[in-house]
């Protein structure tokens, strides 16, 4: 299936960790705007597994307010440690419950998929270019100081 049945009101819920910075929980927000905007999903959610709201619960119910029918929780992680086997879904199955058990599933998180090693190869050449004055910061990077050579 390439592009995902209208019929079925399939929602995402893009999850991360959640911090106590703002600026690391906006990093989400705008991915999940774009991600919204770029492709073929029409309820397209942020959350933060915890910490910060939105929550997982409150991102699920949104998602329900708005009309969907099935949920796909997206973690917005690289690696298949214990959030994803373990607190994820417990957390999905508890918004699920509360909003009369509308069906989820909890998505593959990011991994080492191959286009991760081109999204490597483009910061690190950004960060060099930027050692180099060859380019500025980068939104992350913009007053920070990070992308110079340091000596330990």
């Amino acid at each position: 299936m390439n592009t995902p049945n209208p019929s079925e009101n399939i929602a995402l819920v893009i999850v991360d960790h959640g911090s106590t910075r703002g600026e690391s929980n906006r990093v989400l927000e705008e991915f999940a705007a774009l991600f919204a905007a770029t492709k073929p999903y029409a309820i397209v959610e942020p959350a933060h597994m915890e910490i910060s709201e939105p929550l997982i619960a409150t991102a699920f119910k949104k998602c329900v307010d708005r009309g969907a029918t099935k949920v796909v929780v997206v973690p917005y992680f690289l690696a298949p440690g214990k959030h994803w086997h373990k607190d994820i879904p417990a957390l999905s199955a508890a918004a699920s419950a509360a909003c009369g058990g509308v069906p989820f599933l909890v998505s593959a998180p990011i991994g080492s998929h191959p286009l991760m090693a081109d999204l490597i190869d483009d910061r690190v050449k950004h960060c060099l270019k930027k050692a180099h004055d060859q380019a500025e910061e980068c939104e992350y990077c913009a007053g920070t100081g990070r992308c110079r050579f340091n000596a330990g």
